[in-house]
């Protein structure tokens, strides 16, 4: 079975209204475009009928299905798909993320220099749709910059669901991460830079859905735990790199 050029991870939690939508509209982009790509749907034990809406749509190649045995976490998630896609570009992205596949040719371009490239809502050239409001807004980026310095890293949107990556790239970085929760998306970055991967940052087409599943106050103290965590993993990692030499 020929490997294909793209490789599409989507992790999934209690998604049974977007599901089915958005993997047509993944499949329709590169079906259109005579690309040969596949899309690996992670589900993180949904509780409701995500699975069964995903079905239909499954055909064990292009568009397969894995399945958590219990809930593990969204870091989990997109590392298991990272690690299991044979893709030479990988894109992982979250199940709204349909209407960002518009600013994949520019990302594309990008990664011809890059080794990752990050999707932003931040960076110059960001198109936003529906957007959160302004309180929520202000207090959000307050907690990327606080992200960011506990990591030292410039990348403006950490979070940001819709990121592509060089596969070999992807490989070794994934492998080595450690935080299971949604923060994955800060580490992946923090060990891709340190370990001398090329990453890049862009503005995308981007639309935020209604009602947001995190409150940033009952989740700041566990996150800054998390990311000191984190912080020293990839010290760990690259230390253990520049002794034994970067792994293949």
């Amino acid at each position: 079975m020929p490997e294909p050029r793209f490789s599409v991870v989507v992790p999934l939690f209690n998604e049974q209204f977007a599901v089915a939508g958005t993997v047509v509209d993944i499949r329709d982009y590169f079906e259109a475009r005579g690309e040969s790509y596949e899309i690996l749907l992670v589900d993180n034990a949904s509780t409701d009928a995500t699975c069964s809406h995903a079905e239909p749509l499954l055909d064990g190649d292009k568009i397969r299905l894995l399945v958590n045995d219990a809930n593990l976490g969204k870091g989990f998630s997109v590392r298991r798909g990272m690690l299991e896609a044979r893709g030479e570009i990988r894109l992982h992205c979250d199940a709204d993320c349909a209407p960002s596949l518009a600013s994949l040719p520019k990302m594309l371009e990008l990664l011809e220099a890059s080794d990752l490239v990050v999707g932003s809502r931040l960076a110059a050239g960001a198109e936003l749709g529906q957007r959160q409001t302004l309180p929520r807004r202000f207090v959000g980026r307050g907690f990327q910059q606080c992200c960011r310095a506990i990591l030292s890293e410039p990348t403006r949107d950490l979070f940001c669901g819709f990121k592509l990556w060089r596969g070999e790239a992807a490989e070794d970085v994934f492998e080595r991460l450690s935080l299971d929760g949604w923060t994955y998306d800060a580490e992946a970055i923090a060990m891709a830079r340190a370990l001398g991967y090329r990453v890049s940052e862009t503005g995308i087409v981007w639309t935020d859905r209604e009602g947001s599943r995190l409150q940033m106050g009952r989740i700041l103290i566990p996150v800054i735990r998390e990311l000191l965590a984190a912080k020293a993993n990839v010290a760990k990692q690259v230390g253990s790199t520049a002794r034994g030499g970067r792994s293949a």
